[in-house]
């Protein structure tokens, strides 16, 4: 039997293909497209679920508004700084592959110095975004669980929660699937294998700018609440003899603040890096076949359909304990993995047909990986 690498360009050399073997680029990134555009429609659904929340009292609203306003303030300083490192690492590239293209063709410096534009300008969008929408449910969930019980404001809570999960994901997939695509344009004369070889590496870049982005975010994110948490504390409980997190406190507004833009826009610009980390290495690993190149793009695709009916799987009765809340939250992630299970069994039968032991390799991979991922949430509980 063919291994992995040459089975596809065979199949073609003898008259055979069919697909997937034939499938072109587009059709690689195909549902990744089209998945990464529904996660994000599914996100103005639940912005807009979220807005018909009420927002609380007048302090409420005073308090959330600091809050809110501060953390603005806080990132448009820090991605001004960001912008301009941005702009100096792209120069770079595009300069340095340039003159040495690893493909031999001079583009080789657009296609790398654009896939880092694109990969740090949609991590910082992610983050924004993600951190935009906190800001505003944090009031929301408060108001809905004065007023309206627990199960109300664990949906609150968790909507605003997922409007930053399916940005992240949306606008990860979408950007380095049309990035992917555009990166195997050109290289007239290649065959189709070498040609995913070549946007495999240019795709790198990609990755490289959302990390960029997630370690100035998470760090300076980071040491900002942590500076400020340590100020509310010595200044308003020791020295000034002030509760902890009273708003009279001016630190701890500042320590919300914190909390926005580390732990929710450096999260978030933090899990999109490792989303899109996670693909880019998986099509480096396929050496330009196109099957285990459309692998993962599809299952992305297919873990943001299976996250879509997670979420509806949240919810609680009234009086919760801390145990049936931790559950509450549980039955979305199990029911959504074992939603990409049934995905992934489906895809890896339906693409490796004809080398079904493959198939069944990668499979298994994606279920170890699954089950780690799941225990590992569990245990760290």
């Amino acid at each position: 039997m063919a291994t992995a690498n040459t089975f596809c360009a065979e199949q073609l050399a003898d008259g055979d293909g069919a697909f997937p073997c034939d499938a072109s680029p587009i059709n690689a990134v195909s549902l990744g497209i089209a998945a990464g555009g529904f996660a994000l429609l599914f996100t103005v659904y639940l912005m807009k679920k979220l807005s018909a929340a009420p927002r609380g009292s007048d302090l409420m609203n005073k308090i959330s508004d600091q809050i809110k306003s501060g953390a603005r303030a806080f990132l448009v300083t820090e991605y001004k700084y960001l912008a301009a490192f941005v702009v100096v690492v792209f120069a770079v590239l595009v300069i340095l592959y340039s003159l040495d293209p690893p493909s031999g063709d001079k583009t080789d410096g657009i296609r790398y110095g654009g896939c880092f534009l694109a990969g740090a300008l949609l991590s910082a969008s992610a983050g924004w975004g993600g951190m935009v929408v906190a800001t505003d449910a944090n009031v929301r969930t408060t108001q809905a669980a004065d007023k309206d019980g627990l199960n109300t404001a664990l949906r609150v809570a968790f909507t605003g929660g997922a409007v930053m999960g399916f940005t992240v994901v949306g606008l990860g997939l979408l950007g380095v699937s049309l990035m992917f695509y555009l990166v195997t344009l050109g290289h007239d004369g290649e065959e189709i294998s070498q040609r995913l070889i070549y946007a495999a590496d240019s795709l790198a870049g990609f990755g490289f700018g959302a990390s960029s982005i997630a370690l100035f975010a998470r760090v300076a994110g980071g040491i900002y609440t942590k500076a400020a948490d340590v100020g509310a504390d010595l200044v308003g409980k020791v020295e000034m003899d002030i509760p902890e997190d009273d708003p009279r406190n001016p630190a701890v507004i500042a320590d919300n603040v914190g909390d926005n833009v580390g732990d929710v826009a450096g999260m978030g610009a933090d899990l999109f890096e490792s989303f899109v980390g996670s693909i880019i290495a998986a099509v480096a690993l396929a050496n330009g076949d196109i099957v285990q190149v459309m692998l993962p793009f599809w299952i992305a695709g297919a873990g943001i359909l299976a996250s879509m009916v997670g979420y509806f799987a949240v919810g609680t009765k009234e009086g919760a304990t801390q145990k049936e809340l931790l559950f509450a939250l549980h039955k979305g992630t199990l029911v959504s993995s074992a939603l990409v299970i049934g995905f992934s069994a489906a895809l890896c039968a339906t693409l490796f047909e004809g080398r079904e032991d493959v198939g069944w390799q990668i499979f298994g991979c994606i279920v170890i990986g699954l089950v780690a991922g799941v225990l590992i949430g569990q245990v760290t509980e």
